[in-house]
């Protein structure tokens, strides 16, 4: 018999929301997948955790990131596009 349960995790909304969206981009169908794949790799012991150290910008950097992508958008920066892989070498090209 596959019987089933619900386990209820207190957590912050915004934890939740950004950890929604994470699991999206990451191709899981919903947080609860997510957290299924999860439970069943620690459950086989086949888990591996890894804490990986995060670079963050100055605040002049993003200040500066900030000013090229608004530039960018704006028209002040023009940039090119391309719509294959050969029109793009052929132009680093030339």
């Amino acid at each position: 018999m596959n019987s089933k349960t619900i386990l209820q995790v207190p957590i912050d909304i915004s934890l939740r929301d950004q950890a929604s969206k994470a699991a999206e981009d990451m191709g899981f169908s919903s947080l609860q997948e997510t957290v299924r794949v999860f439970l069943k790799k620690l459950a086989n012991k086949s888990l591996t955790v890894s804490f990986e150290k995060t670079e963050e910008l100055s605040s002049t950097a993003e200040k500066r990131y900030a000013r090229m992508i608004r530039e960018v958008e704006s028209g002040k920066v023009k940039t090119m596009s391309f719509d294959n892989v050969d029109d793009l070498m052929r132009h680093l090209n030339s």
